[in-house]
């Protein structure tokens, strides 16, 4: 519009008052603005969500329902389904014994990041408390056993809670489409596990994560039968006491009185006196456990592997390297699979994480080792999220996702391989010599062996800090602290001429002979950094001559050859220890060295071996007795490594 001249001689002499009056309306404006955003985001603290899940919280609404079991146990479950109803939505679920609170209007924690991708790509997320825990009815058991063949509505297990929970869903959720996924995090993974054995047909996907798998042999309780006791305690103090009845509350964890974990497992001395001073009769797995120390068929009841057969759903298994908790079951999870179920669509990612890294962190360094940036990223965008999308929204392609990504720590890249461990791996034995030295000769020498002193009364620690909570990092922590200790030996190899990078399990086959009639026996494989090494001048760390734990485990000594049925050593006598570590994904780079340690006590990670052939879970301190352990490497009995090196 164009102005006359007596239009612009009013709106000339009328600028101030206009000016003036257009100021008011914008502060009017803004202060409207200001009170909306105030009054919004003091209805969205109301309901506990987080400013940057706004979004979220306003394109949801949460429900919550007590889904009726076959036995008539209802299990409570909270439902966030997304407003729009003119589109269907697949059902993503997860099973936890850890709450799926918060209860009531607060809406979940969306913006972590395992579950805020799945609001943001329009799923309809269910959590659900298991039988037993929380606010669901009926009565908890701990990794409950799979019931193949149920007769009656009375046989329930964890796959019958979640078929029926499935069917409700899929009878009961307006806009779903059909498609069932069931995900979670290590207990949960357990469940993930479980809901694969359920069979309903709307069940598409699942995606067990650091899954609680064998709690004998090699997750969180026990390794190789070895007791680990630090996790295990804390742990069973809140978790396994009683529920009598359903509450949102959290049972109290233990209070120590102390900050030094060291100090306190030690000034406690037995697993006896755990029981008789803190746990009690009420603690009904604690007890389990202390009353059943070998394999036997109360601890194969509790193992899902045994039932992994003729699975229907495609299978995404994720775990970390360097996973403090559930290492062992990503890895044997999967493998259980491939052997038992080779029918089933089954794929394994296992990048540089801690439990549940993937999830909770970029994934860029663990304690002092950095792998780069954008790992977990990766993961979500090329792995997790085409997974369940393809089989639960039909889109893209599954081909795109390989059989096994893996990422290579030392070299930090992520791989793809159409089999795990890759068809090219060798496994190749490496040998223990004299004067501290790794080979891959067999060694000529006779008579040949390293002794050392394990004395139960001065374990050798698991990391050098004092604390109270067992770390995460110590699966990638400097092992220089332990060099220095007498009653541990050390093997290395000369500086590498070529990068070696292995690519699956890793095998010790120690020959021993101890002064006692048990003890254990912890093999590392270390990855000893250049004396220069630095990753950028900002270091906080000393990274030159870094010993950086790739791989440990522990061996039982009693069980070298059957975990159903411990045998004594012989004092004295010659005597193979072989047992497998989890696997490894590593590359030792050109102008590194290889380094294996072994030792036969890590405190408090692990309980003392009282070093005597006894029930270690009722014995007395007076039974803690010094045990001299030789570990030879001679032409006769070469004690060896043997590792599974990727051929180029």
């Amino acid at each position: 519009m164009v102005l006359k001249s007596p239009e612009r001689n009013l709106l000339k002499n009328n600028i101030p008052e206009i000016i003036n009056t257009m100021k008011k309306i914008t502060t009017l404006f803004l202060l409207v603005i200001i009170i909306t955003s105030v009054k919004s985001q003091t209805t969205l603290n109301a309901i506990g969500v987080n400013p940057d899940s706004a979004e979220i919280v306003n394109s949801y609404y949460k429900i919550e329902r007590m889904i009726p079991m076959r036995d008539g146990v209802k299990l409570f479950t909270s439902i966030y389904i997304p407003k729009d109803s003119t589109k269907k939505y697949p059902i993503m679920f997860t099973r936890t014994p850890y709450s799926c609170a918060p209860y009531g209007e607060k809406f979940k924690n969306v913006w972590s990041r395992n579950t805020k991708i799945y609001f943001e790509q329009k799923y309809i997320v269910v959590t659900q408390d298991v039988r037993g825990r929380y606010m669901s009815e009926g009565v908890f058991e701990d990794i409950r056993p799979y019931i193949e063949n149920k007769k009656t509505k009375n046989d329930v297990d964890e796959a019958s809670d979640t078929y029926d929970a499935i069917d409700w869903m899929i009878k009961n959720i307006p806009t779903n489409n059909g498609n069932v996924g069931v995900s979670g995090i290590s207990y949960p993974g357990f469940y993930s596990t479980m809901a694969a054995l359920c069979g309903h047909p709307a069940l598409k996907a699942v995606g067990p994560q650091a899954p609680v798998t064998d709690w004998f042999i090699g997750d969180d309780v026990h390794h190789n039968g070895a007791f680990f006791m630090m996790d295990d305690f804390g742990f069973d103090y809140s978790f396994g006491k009683p529920r009598p009845k359903p509450t949102t509350e959290n049972a109290k964890g233990f209070n120590f009185n102390s900050q030094d974990n060291y100090a306190f497992y030690l000034k406690e001395a037995t697993l006896k006196n755990l029981t008789k001073r803190y746990m009690g009769d009420s603690m009904k797995f604690w007890n389990d456990e202390m009353n059943h120390p070998n394999y036997d068929e109360f601890w194969k009841a509790h193992t899902v592997t045994y039932h992994l057969k003729n699975i229907k759903p495609a299978i995404l298994i994720t775990g970390g390297l360097f996973d403090a908790e559930d290492c062992w079951g990503a890895w044997n999870t999967y493998k259980t699979i491939e052997k038992q179920s080779p029918a089933t669509t089954n794929k394994i990612c296992v990048g540089p994480w801690f439990h549940g890294g993937w999830a909770r962190s970029e994934g860029s360094h663990l304690g002092n080792v950095q792998f780069g940036k954008g790992v977990s990223e990766f993961y979500y965008k090329y792995v997790e999220m085409p997974f369940f999308d393809y089989y639960l929204k039909g889109e893209g392609d599954i081909k795109d996702i390989a059989k096994a990504t893996i990422f290579i720590s030392g070299e930090n890249t992520w791989k793809q391989f159409a089999q795990w461990p890759p068809a090219n791996m060798e496994s190749k034995p490496i040998y223990l010599n004299d004067n501290e030295k790794l080979t891959f000769a067999k060694p000529t020498s006779t008579n040949s062996s390293s002794e050392y002193i394990s004395d139960p009364a001065k374990p050798v620690p698991y990391t050098e800090d004092v604390h109270l909570g067992r770390t995460r990092e110590y699966m990638t922590d400097d092992q220089r602290f332990a060099s220095r200790r007498p009653d541990v030996i050390e093997f290395k190899t000369d500086t590498l001429t070529e990068d070696i990078t292995l690519t699956g399990p890793v095998i010790a086959n120690l020959l021993v002979s101890i002064s006692t009639t048990d003890a254990d026996f912890i093999v590392k494989v270390i990855d000893l950094f250049p004396d220069n090494f630095k990753y950028s001048k900002d270091d906080k760390y000393p990274m030159g001559g870094y010993q950086m734990l790739v791989r440990g485990e522990v061996m039982r000594g009693k069980f070298r050859n059957s975990f159903e049925k411990p045998e004594a050593f012989i004092p004295g006598k010659i005597t193979e220890v072989k047992f497998e570590l989890p696997d490894v994904a590593h590359t030792f780079q050109k102008g590194h060295r290889i380094m294996i340690q072994i030792q036969s006590t890590w405190f408090p990670l692990v309980d003392r071996n009282p070093q005597q052939f006894l029930d270690i879970y009722h014995c007395d301190e007076k039974d803690f007795v010094k045990s001299t352990i030789h570990i030879y490497h001679d032409a006769k009995n070469s004690s060896s490594i043997t590792l599974p090196i990727l051929k180029k």
